[in-house]
């Protein structure tokens, strides 16, 4: 089988690009011929995968870096046709076969108030959206909370959406199985979007704890130390900034807290896992589906500091240890190839 994966930025960059990045390695070891149509590929270029780069695009505005983006990849396919490879997109083109959805929608602007949505920048992101999703002959999300609000301001193109398809995990240090002490343990929080995924909350939780905790301790792993001190004003000791870096570190978590506003998925939900770290997070993330009763606890965003520093306070006490999730890139790949199979004749 030929297929062909269009992304703005190829490499282990971002949590979609690491999606694209692995998903076309495992399909490339399954047999498969893979080309990658990019502005920039970030990474060495993998071996047995063809890589076409375009040149880099300025980033903003992001929708007219979004429109001049596709309007390259349509010209190079227009100069180098490839009848018979299924055009597999990640982006806001308007000439694919089929698009992977990795965020939440942006006709999500729809709820919010008039005056929110009168701009030039709000109606092109609508348009190259609403283009996406009509040329694709199937959509396929990344999580089922994506599918559900696809399915919810689309209903029209509700029946092209697949079953979702979410990332693999790689392999983790494990957390030994411990006892964390009465009066103490260590939460770990990991985002450089530290707003969104919900540190200033976390924060709150972690200082109501540390009442009958004095000695719980917070990693804040992701942003840079400067960005976030302020939020640490008055505690004496008790954190960690870590900043970021490429080091796993679940396996010294006793819980990873994830109080997000807006999550699409949320891969460090799935690693902590994978690492058998309990969890505790928003309804909101799309991993929420993943997360079974006896890996930790789901909340919805507008239950009380008490209720979330109960939830936490629950999984310091444990005495045993959640299961290992366990999903490989191996699998995503064969569940798009289920996919190429099934609809490959119409292409």
């Amino acid at each position: 089988m030929k297929v062909l994966h269009v992304v703005r930025r190829y490499g282990p960059v971002g949590g979609m690009e690491r999606y694209v990045w692995e998903l076309t390695q495992e399909l490339r070891d399954l047999g498969h011929e893979v080309l990658v149509l990019c502005e920039v590929c970030l990474a060495g270029k993998p071996h047995g995968i063809i890589v076409h780069e375009l040149g880099t695009i300025a980033p903003r505005p992001r929708w007219l870096a979004l429109l001049r983006f596709g309007r390259r990849v349509a010209r190079w396919l227009e100069e180098n046709p490839h009848p018979g490879w299924p055009i597999h997109s990640h982006e806001r083109l308007g000439v694919h076969h089929l698009t992977t959805f990795h965020g939440p929608p942006f006709a999500t602007v729809r709820d919010r108030p008039w005056w929110r949505k009168v701009s030039l920048r709000v109606a092109m992101q609508l348009y190259l959206e609403r283009r996406e999703l009509t040329v694709a002959q199937r959509i396929v999300p990344n999580s089922p909370f994506i599918r559900e609000r696809l399915a919810h301001y689309y209903p029209e193109l509700a029946h092209k959406l697949t079953g979702p398809i979410v990332p693999g995990v790689a392999a983790m240090p494990l957390r030994e199985a411990r006892n964390v002490p009465a009066d103490g343990g260590v939460i770990g929080f990991i985002g450089k979007e530290w707003q969104r995924k919900g540190l200033p909350f976390a924060v709150e939780i972690v200082a109501h704890l540390r009442r009958t905790r004095p000695n719980l301790q917070l990693w804040v792993a992701g942003p840079a130390g400067e960005e976030v001190r302020h939020l640490f004003a008055g505690w004496q000791g008790g954190y960690r900034l870590l900043g970021w870096s490429n080091q796993a570190y679940y396996a010294d978590f006793d819980v990873l807290l994830h109080p997000a506003r807006a999550e699409p998925y949320g891969m460090v939900i799935s690693e902590a896992m994978t690492a058998r770290v309990p969890v505790v997070i928003s309804d909101v993330c799309g991993a929420a589906a993943q997360v079974a009763p006896e890996a930790g606890a789901v909340l919805p965003l507008a239950a009380s500091l008490e209720a979330w520093a109960g939830a936490v306070e629950e999984q310091l006490r444990r005495r045993d240890t959640p299961p290992q999730f366990v999903r490989g890139w191996n699998e995503v790949a064969r569940e798009y190839e289920t996919i190429y199979r099934q609809h490959l004749p119409a292409w």
